[in-house]
């Protein structure tokens, strides 16, 4: 997946200092879904031989060690070259996974979750398919602006792109987090983030991990108006078929989400 230029750029200035501080490296890594996934597929791979998958890029960087980064960011450097106009392109993903990751982390931390590192991750990759998809089909960006348009109810984003090309930026963005060996419960997430309708229908205690990541997400999503800045669609079309449901599970009112959601936006100067 490419990284970020902007991204790049700095990791590399960065890393001609003196003595590069791995707090700043940590922190741009961090806001890069390419740079971010491949660190971790790194961490979690066998030779480093951890009791559990991580997914704190923080956690990450220290365990790497700055050599091992700094040779990570160059081969990832190496690899990005792309057009001006994929470049422009991509900008949306690249705003919109930010924005949702920062949302998810202040979100997570505001409700008390357990989860703050895994909501943060979950918000950077969740649509880490998108680019992918983009990268196989070159009219791919104008295809999610109709599906965008078409989810109503029961019909999901993920529907139309199946509809087109047989899979959607979901399942290829769950087996590249499965490639990145994030964990198997965000890797979960991943895959349903357009299914959360279903998900939250089902009021058992089935897959409750699941939907308190979910839950954080589709709020985060909300929030950051994925729905025009991915499909510029006026309307949050997935947010009126499942918001109830989400607030109803995290035990928020609307008024309470409101004002929550007023807060978040002014604080991020929206």
């Amino acid at each position: 997946m490419p990284a970020q230029p902007q991204i790049l750029v700095d990791l590399q200035m960065e890393q001609y200092m003196p003595d590069p501080d791995l707090g700043v490296i940590a922190r741009l890594i961090s806001q890069d879904p390419g740079l971010s996934g491949a660190l971790l597929k790194i961490v979690n791979s066998a030779h480093y031989g951890l009791s559990n998958k991580i997914a704190s890029i923080e956690r990450a960087v220290n365990l790497l060690g700055s050599r091992t980064v700094i040779n990570l960011i160059n081969a990832q450097s190496i690899k990005g070259e792309m057009s001006d106009e994929t470049i422009v392109t991509l900008n949306r993903f690249w705003d919109s996974a930010q924005d949702v990751a920062m949302t998810s982390l202040t979100l997570a931390k505001r409700l008390g979750s357990q989860t703050v590192d895994e909501s943060y991750a979950l918000g950077l990759f969740h649509d880490c398919g998108i680019p992918l998809m983009l990268k196989r089909f070159p009219d791919y960006m104008s295809m999610l602006e109709n599906a965008y348009a078409r989810a109503r109810g029961e019909w999901r984003v993920v529907d139309t792109e199946n509809e087109a090309f047989n899979t959607n930026h979901a399942v290829v963005g769950y087996y590249t987090a499965r490639s990145w060996r994030l964990p198997e419960h965000l890797c979960a997430a991943i895959a349903n983030h357009h299914n959360a309708l279903a998900m939250f229908q089902d009021d058992s205690s089935n897959n409750a991990p699941l939907k308190n990541l979910l839950g954080t997400l589709k709020m985060a999503e909300h929030i950051c108006q994925s729905h025009r800045v991915l499909g510029k669609e006026d309307e949050d079309h997935e947010w009126d078929a499942v918001g109830h449901l989400v607030l109803d599970y995290v035990g928020l009112s609307e008024y309470d989400f409101e004002y929550l959601k007023e807060s978040i936006r002014e604080l991020s100067g929206r």
